[in-house]
């Protein structure tokens, strides 16, 4: 039998520590499910119940700060009738571009108690990119950390929410004890929040479940970001899925997080939890391997959340003694691969590995509750895994239209089932909506959500990630988008066609750009690396293609499309002649002409991305 392979057996092996779990996930429902059962359960109200119950404990930990709940929500509140004085309602909503610190997340449940949404900005767009996002949702607000500011200079005639769209200010210090000084343009919200009361508002019409309590941005077929709503309903999903089911959060939990606060994994999956527990979440603004475990220390810290990339960096950290000398036995998170997944836990004795399967658009979500290796879990939502083109993430349909599940433990496109109960919020742009919902899949009038991803089961309708289709790929943790590329290089002036694709690069999680482009032909000669300065100017490093290959011609089909799966397979290979490859190498500021002893050194691993 496969190390892959879920059995009955498997899963009875593990009930004895499910039932351990119990009396947590209990007294989390008793209140989910009991004791609020008169409240309607939103973030903002999440938040109050933790606040009276666990007032005096700490919330928040950040570098030296400790935030309780009490003054979590008390903050939380102030920041909520700052938004009111400003005429900000249910159903408006503000951008928020913040670093992992405290402030985000204040500001994040200030706005979700009057129903107001928070579109959380990639902190690493810039430029006409960053511009495309915040017009995407029209905010009535921006704020703007100080740490950030840099990338908003000169932005204002890009933006389309109107000139008079005000910027709020957050200076980059404890903003409960010194508000700073706000630059030009800008107005002090520390300031300003100072001057209201701390008591829970009281609406007249407050903000419900289903109501949108945040926006996430994703890269999608269409190319520039999409917006995806984020409903209160995700975070009490989450909280109850993730926090009390998979890993049983208590009050004494703390759970680490490097993850980017913009992101899905991090905001709903891991503060949700914390939310489930009454526990704390302590933020780092990024990720480091050496300090990883230091903070994990520092803090008690007794679960963190994880991408696939983070685990194989801590992997590659040289072994000590230290490596068990820590509080930690839980992670949560998504692309843990199978071929480090027991290597990881054996090395740093972690017992509960919460793998979980979700987008942020998505209706479908994966949950590792029975802590199985090398599967994301189970689903209650109703899915099919299905045939479908390769290189693309379009199913196959047979002479009626029709699609067709795959063998059991075969490879296939995700799909999941939209119905009243499983509903997909899709995302601002009805278009790209639109595309992502499949119609008439297996009989007239059904429609399905299309994942674009690669997964098989491995037995007892557990299933296992296999890869990402189409027209993005994962690098450096991130979804990139490979049309968002390919526009930003061509208002270059320095190619005349390209396209983008992921290619892999042994010992790496996910997928590394690279771009197969023909320079344009102006009489001058190309120079890759005034490209190189392009691309840093106009797009956020994990987006930067790694590999470059410069060629005279892109082959195509009979309708003009390009052979997209015959050029990823040629990867960084220096098989093509008469084609040049550059590289872009850990720690340099350029590309660098690839060499075959360079592909040598690459395809063995000696040189870490």
């Amino acid at each position: 039998m496969s190390n892959d392979q879920v059995t009955a057996l498997d899963i009875a092996r593990r009930l004895p520590g499910i039932v351990r779990k119990f009396p947590a996930i209990a007294r989390g429902y008793y209140y989910y499910a009991v004791k609020d059962q008169n409240r309607e359960l939103t973030l903002g109200t999440l938040i109050e119940r933790n606040a009276e119950r666990h007032g005096s404990r700490a919330a928040i930990l950040f570098e030296d700060r400790v935030i309780t709940w009490a003054e979590l929500n008390g903050w939380a509140n102030r920041i909520a009738q700052f938004f009111q004085a400003q005429g900000l309602a249910k159903g408006d909503a503000i951008a928020v571009c913040l670093e992992n610190r405290p402030e985000l997340l204040a500001v994040v449940a200030g706005a979700a108690k009057i129903g107001v949404a928070c579109a959380m900005l990639n902190t690493s767009q810039k430029g006409k990119v960053l511009a495309h996002s915040i017009n995407l949702i029209q905010p009535q607000r921006i704020v703007v950390g100080e740490e950030l500011v840099a990338s908003f200079e000169g932005l204002k005639p890009e933006l389309n929410t109107g000139q008079d769209t005000p910027f709020l200010f957050l200076a980059d210090t404890n903003t409960l004890n010194a508000f700073g000084d706000a630059p030009e343009g800008f107005t002090n919200m520390a300031t300003a929040v100072s001057a209201f009361n701390s008591d829970n508002p009281v609406l007249a019409d407050p903000p419900r479940m289903g109501d949108t309590a945040i926006y996430l941005f994703t890269s999608g077929t269409t190319g520039l970001p999409k917006a995806a709503p984020g409903s209160h309903r995700k975070f009490v999903k989450a909280y109850g899925g993730f926090g009390l089911m998979s890993l049983a959060m208590e009050p004494d939990d703390v759970l680490y997080c490097t993850l980017p606060l913009y992101h899905g994994t991090a905001l709903l999956v891991c503060w949700g939890s914390v939310l489930a527990g009454g526990s704390a979440i302590a933020l780092r603004r990024k990720f480091s391997a050496r300090a990883f475990w230091d903070d994990v220390r520092r803090y008690r810290a007794t679960t963190f959340g994880y991408v696939g990339e983070l685990c194989r960096y801590l992997l590659n950290q040289p072994a000590g003694d230290q490596d068990r000398d820590h509080p930690l036995t839980k992670m949560i998170g998504n692309g843990l691969r199978p071929s480090i997944w027991r290597e990881f836990k054996d090395r740093f004795g972690i017992e509960t590995v919460a793998e979980l399967y979700a987008s942020s658009e998505g209706n479908i979500g994966f949950s590792n509750f029975f802590n199985m290796d090398n599967t994301v879990g189970f689903s209650t939502a109703p899915y099919k895994l299905v045939k479908f083109h390769d290189g693309t993430r379009d199913p196959i349909r047979d002479d009626r239209g029709r699609m067709k599940e795959v063998a059991k433990g075969e490879p296939g496109l995700l799909i999941g089932e939209i119905n009243k109960k499983w509903s997909f919020e899709g995302y601002t742009q009805q278009d790209a909506t639109e595309k992502s919902i499949l119609r008439d899949a297996f009989k007239k009038g059904d429609a399905w959500f299309n994942t674009g991803d690669v997964l098989k089961e491995i037995g007892c309708r557990h299933l296992q990630f296999v890869d990402r289709m189409g027209d993005t790929f994962r690098w450096k943790g991130e979804n990139v988008s490979t049309n968002e590329v390919e526009n930003i290089l061509d208002g270059s002036g320095l190619v005349e066609e390209a396209i983008v694709y992921g290619v892999e690069i042994p010992n790496t999680n996910g997928k590394a750009g690279m771009v197969t482009l023909v320079p344009q032909s102006n009489g001058h000669p190309f120079d890759v690396n005034e490209l190189f300065a392009y691309l840093q100017a106009n797009l956020p490093a994990y987006a930067i293609p790694v590999f470059v290959r410069v060629t005279h011609s892109i082959e195509k089909t009979g309708t003009f499309k390009y052979r997209k799966v015959d050029i990823q397979k040629a990867g960084y290979s220096l098989e093509r002649g008469n084609d040049q490859v550059f590289a872009w190498l850990p720690k340099t500021d350029g590309y660098t002409r690839v060499t075959s002893e360079l592909v040598q050194d690459i395809s063995a691993g000696k040189i870490r991305f």
